[in-house]
């Protein structure tokens, strides 16, 4: 990856509290305005506010549920028609996290199988690895978020092939109730070359 195909960098002092939510909007000069306006108003941490390719700004908050829900109220309307999509998760499971700050790596072995979400959005995407983790036994393998994908968002997860298959299945129904997924697969035995490109 180019440091342009990054996710966000998320700060190093914080982590992910009891619960996150984000908003992602359509235009940059909206979203400073707008993050600007929530942490006068909110009790929560600022995990990341970025522009992200093409031309989108995404905030990321931790803290409580309720504060939270204030801060997403108050900058939906800030944002107005300009707001493409948001979430609050209440309890994310922990491989978010490490998805949303991992850099690079390299998968050394072999797949027993392997899941693919692809969605329009960066909210769908965590709020579809954050289902199939908490679904089925896989493991998060990448979670990339909007730069370098023209703005469109991935999860890539493994595992057995049955878990894998509801992984997906529950990950994908969260980004299509929402109007946000692009596509999902699973494959069985990928390829051992795969691995070394994912």
């Amino acid at each position: 990856m180019t440091r342009s195909d990054y996710n966000p960098e998320m700060r190093s002092d914080v982590t992910m509290g009891p619960a996150i939510g984000l908003l992602e909007l359509g235009s940059v000069a909206r979203g400073i305005e707008t993050v600007d306006s929530i942490l006068w108003e909110a009790e929560i941490e600022l995990l990341f506010a970025s522009s992200v390719q093409p031309g989108k700004y995404a905030m990321l908050f931790s803290g409580s549920v309720d504060d939270l829900q204030a801060a997403l109220r108050r900058g939906a309307e800030l944002a107005g028609s300009d707001l493409i999509d948001r979430l609050l998760i209440p309890q994310i499971h922990p491989q978010v996290e490490n998805g949303l700050r991992r850099r690079d790596g390299q998968i050394e072995g072999t797949l027993d199988a392997l899941g693919v979400i692809e969605t329009t959005s960066i909210a769908a995407a965590i709020l579809a690895a954050d289902a199939a983790l908490k679904q089925s036994a896989v493991d998060l393998l990448e979670l990339r978020i909007a730069n370098g994908l023209g703005g469109r968002s991935y999860l890539s997860v493994t595992g057995e092939v049955s878990d894998v298959r509801s992984a997906v299945l529950s990950g994908s129904k969260s980004a299509e109730t929402s109007g946000m997924l692009l596509r999902q697969v699973v494959i069985s035995r990928p390829h051992p070359d795969l691995s070394r490109h994912l």
